[in-house]
């Protein structure tokens, strides 16, 4: 679009531009700018966003901001956990993996209390740290090509960025049944368990800017939240029809899950699930080759977290995070399939009863005292 102004570098890995809407509003457009890395989210990338969108927020010539990611793969594949492998495997790694979850939630957190509209254009892979991004936007649009996911399990995490929040906030046991599984789910799904607000064709992009850009907005940012939503919902009603999710068609099976009363006994139903549902075998074949850890912790995480304020939820989970980076399961499962690629992680635990009940009670220990690094947020608009 002509009146773009780039504020930045073109090679940097993330880029700021402004455009100027009809009445001479500015709007705020943020790309990821990594593709080849399908925009996973480094610490580069995190140290430029969060002072951006703090000044947009308070310039009174900002009416709103659009994220999304460069290319048509992926809006942000998650976090750059291969970094913190290698600070892992040097054997110091608490300083590096506390600094980046610590400034990670603290931009997921931002976007979660931004006052102003914040829309992130949820398109092709959005999974883990990208998901971070996105589940607190005031507006989350997602498209045909979206495929959205939790895979942390896999890799002997847990599912942060604020998933001890979001998760709970899914039909009964969904949360659970992703956490466990790492099921990938599409636009549909994603508006079915309040993970987005609106479909939009994915080649409706360029047409959603143009009137983004033709109306007026005013001063007040909940008079822009309501334009954008109508705006948004106008262009929804005007796209094709959602592709057809899993969730739905599988919600009875999902929620079975609140009948028993063990993890054991939860994770021993969805293994034994006899079924031809290509969606289902997926999910069951990856809890069975993910990290028992894991799954203790997912339970864990949403026992604990229940009922918990979005800034408790980001605290207890730094606190987790830290400790993962401790344990060795994290560590073992990026080597398995982001570094080696092996596909072959040796868990230090093979199986839920190898877990001992101290490690798992370690991850939620209060390790930072008085003096916890996201003290300085605090909760003006979420409690």
């Amino acid at each position: 679009m002509s009146n773009l102004t780039l504020l930045n570098n073109a090679d940097d890995p993330v880029l700021f531009e402004t455009a100027s809407a009809a009445n001479g509003s500015l709007i705020g457009l943020i790309t990821l700018n990594v593709p080849k890395a399908l925009n996973a989210l480094n610490f580069d990338m995190i140290k430029l966003l969060e002072p951006q969108l703090r000044a947009w927020q308070s310039d009174d010539a900002i009416a709103m901001v659009i994220l999304k990611g460069a290319g048509d793969k992926a809006f942000c594949a998650g976090g750059d956990v291969v970094s913190l492998h290698h600070a892992m495997a040097q054997g110091k790694p608490t300083s590096l993996v506390e600094d980046f979850f610590t400034l990670e939630y603290q931009l997921d957190y931002l976007i979660h209390c931004y006052e102003k509209p914040l829309l992130v254009w949820g398109h092709g892979i959005v999974m883990g740290g990208g998901l971070g991004l996105m589940a607190g936007a005031s507006h989350r649009v997602v498209t045909e090509t979206s495929r959205i996911a939790m895979p942390e399990q896999t890799i002997g995490l847990y599912p942060d960025v604020g998933g001890s929040y979001f998760l709970h906030k899914m039909p009964q046991s969904v949360g659970l049944f992703l956490g466990l599984t790492s099921a990938s789910i599409n636009c549909e799904d994603a508006r079915f368990v309040s993970l987005a607000d609106h479909f939009i064709d994915s080649t409706k992009y360029d047409a959603m800017l143009a009137q983004i850009l033709a109306a007026k907005w005013g001063k007040t940012a909940s008079l822009n939240h309501e334009r954008l939503t109508k705006l948004l919902t106008d262009l929804d009603n005007q796209s094709a029809r959602m592709p057809k999710g899993n969730i739905k068609a599988n919600l009875a099976t999902i929620q079975k899950l609140a009948e028993f009363n063990t993890l054991q006994e939860q994770v021993d139903y969805l293994l034994g699930l006899a079924t031809d549902d290509k969606w289902l075998q997926r999910a069951q074949k990856s809890l069975k080759h993910g990290c028992p850890l894991s799954c203790a912790l997912v339970s864990e995480q949403l026992k604990a977290s229940k009922g918990k304020s979005l800034l408790a939820c980001f605290k207890m989970e730094l606190g987790m995070s830290v400790r993962a980076g401790e344990v060795g399961e994290f560590q073992e499962g990026v080597r398995a399939l982001l570094i080696d690629k092996d596909g072959a992680p040796n868990w230090q635990y093979k199986t839920l009863n190898d877990v001992p009940q101290a490690i798992i009670e370690s991850f939620f220990a209060n390790r930072f005292g008085e003096n916890h690094p996201l003290n300085s947020l605090d909760t003006p608009t979420h409690t």
